[in-house]
Protein backbone atom coordinates (compact mmCIF):
# COMPACT_ATOMS: atom_id res chain seq x y z
CA UNK A 1 0.00 0.00 0.00
CA UNK A 2 1.29 3.50 -0.91
CA UNK A 3 1.91 5.64 1.22
CA UNK A 4 -0.04 8.80 -0.31
CA UNK A 5 -3.52 7.09 1.11
CA UNK A 6 -2.06 7.89 4.79
CA UNK A 7 -1.87 11.39 3.90
CA UNK A 8 -4.52 13.74 5.38
CA UNK A 9 -5.58 15.91 2.62
CA UNK A 10 -5.59 19.55 4.14
CA UNK A 11 -7.92 21.99 3.58
CA UNK A 12 -6.38 23.88 -0.01
CA UNK A 13 -6.80 27.42 1.37
CA UNK A 14 -5.42 26.80 4.80
CA UNK A 15 -2.07 25.42 3.03
CA UNK A 16 -2.35 28.44 0.80
CA UNK A 17 -2.68 30.57 3.61
CA UNK A 18 0.02 29.33 5.62
CA UNK A 19 2.47 28.96 2.38
CA UNK A 20 1.29 33.21 1.71
CA UNK A 21 2.39 33.74 5.70
CA UNK A 22 5.46 31.70 5.46
CA UNK A 23 6.61 33.80 2.24
CA UNK A 24 6.12 36.85 3.73
CA UNK A 25 7.52 36.39 6.88
CA UNK A 26 11.07 35.33 4.38
CA UNK A 27 10.60 38.93 3.15
CA UNK A 28 12.97 42.01 5.64
CA UNK A 29 13.17 44.97 3.94
CA UNK A 30 9.73 46.16 2.20
CA UNK A 31 8.34 42.86 2.99
CA UNK A 32 4.47 44.48 1.73
CA UNK A 33 5.79 46.17 -1.50
CA UNK A 34 7.79 42.83 -2.06
CA UNK A 35 5.08 40.83 -1.54
CA UNK A 36 2.56 42.74 -3.59
CA UNK A 37 5.05 42.95 -6.54
CA UNK A 38 5.36 38.68 -6.23
CA UNK A 39 1.37 38.69 -6.34
CA UNK A 40 1.18 40.83 -9.11
CA UNK A 41 3.76 38.77 -11.30
CA UNK A 42 1.31 35.69 -10.53
CA UNK A 43 -1.74 37.25 -11.27
CA UNK A 44 -0.66 39.09 -14.92
CA UNK A 45 -2.43 37.24 -17.55
CA UNK A 46 0.72 36.74 -19.51
CA UNK A 47 4.57 37.32 -19.76
CA UNK A 48 5.79 39.87 -18.02
CA UNK A 49 8.34 42.29 -19.36
CA UNK A 50 8.81 45.24 -16.86
CA UNK A 51 8.07 45.83 -13.10
CA UNK A 52 6.15 49.30 -14.25
CA UNK A 53 4.20 47.50 -16.60
CA UNK A 54 2.41 45.90 -13.64
CA UNK A 55 1.40 48.88 -12.03
CA UNK A 56 -1.36 49.40 -14.97
CA UNK A 57 -2.78 45.35 -14.62
CA UNK A 58 -5.95 45.79 -12.90
CA UNK A 59 -6.59 43.71 -9.34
Amino acid sequence: MSLLHHVVRQDPFAELSRFRGEFHSCLTRRADALFELADAVLCADGPVRSLVELSLVGE
